[in-house]
């Protein structure tokens, strides 16, 4: 086990704090815990070596998850937050890469309690957007601040990004981060959520088939 750090690297938005083996459904992971210097926040990364064992470095297969409470431990169909993180961890055991789980980013940056007064307002009709803009908050107020600095610590500047949003892309490149390519995550798509991921299609410029279908698998 890596000895935690006593300081940040100066100039970091992250300081390293433990790292340790964890066992998974999906394997063995090393994860590596950090504490967000800005927000407050912990986040961990989560890391997997590739087929001949060596670690992820440059042009890896990275996912920067954002934590979904509703969607990850409560089985939530209003999104595909929980398959997508479950498919990306399978991804990573198979090919080697590396998730890295941003914690306090729930709702889109809003928190637990005002995503399900989102919730609640989308029962009324608005969409996912608009249901944010009606609470006061942006469509999007998450950061990437925090998944920079991680990556530069694992000494990853260039990355394959496991994900359908080009925001992630543009907000993670003004960080310094080079994304080779964006790789399609399509997957948890059900009747409940067809309304949700069509706006982050048509309103929020999410990567996503014109036509969603049930049980699309990982493209």
């Amino acid at each position: 086990m890596t000895d935690a750090l006593t300081s940040p690297t100066p100039g970091s938005p992250v300081q390293f704090e433990v790292a340790t083996n964890v066992p998974t459904t999906h394997g063995t992971f090393e994860m590596r815990a950090y504490r967000d210097l800005v927000t407050g926040a912990e986040h961990v990364a989560i890391i997997a070596a590739g087929p001949d064992g060596t670690a992820p470095r440059d042009g890896a297969l990275v996912r920067v998850h954002s934590e979904c409470l509703t969607g990850e431990a409560f089985g939530s169909l209003k999104c595909e937050c929980g398959p997508q993180l479950d498919a990306a961890l399978g991804t990573i055991a198979a090919e080697g890469g590396v998730v890295v789980y941003l914690r306090g980013q729930e709702g889109r940056g809003i928190g637990l309690i005002n995503k399900l007064k989102a919730y609640r307002l989308q029962e009324d009709g608005l969409d996912t957007l608009d249901a944010n803009l009606a609470l006061g908050f942006p469509a999007d107020s998450r950061a990437y601040g925090g998944a920079a600095g991680i990556l530069a610590d694992l000494g990853i500047t260039s990355l394959r990004l496991l994900s359908n949003n080009p925001e992630k892309r543009r907000q993670l490149e003004e960080h310094g981060i080079v994304v080779e390519s964006l790789v399609p995550l399509v997957v948890g798509i059900s009747a409940q959520n067809a309304g949700y991921l069509d706006t982050k299609r048509d309103r929020m410029g999410h990567q996503l088939p014109t036509h969603l279908e049930a049980g699309s698998p990982l493209a």
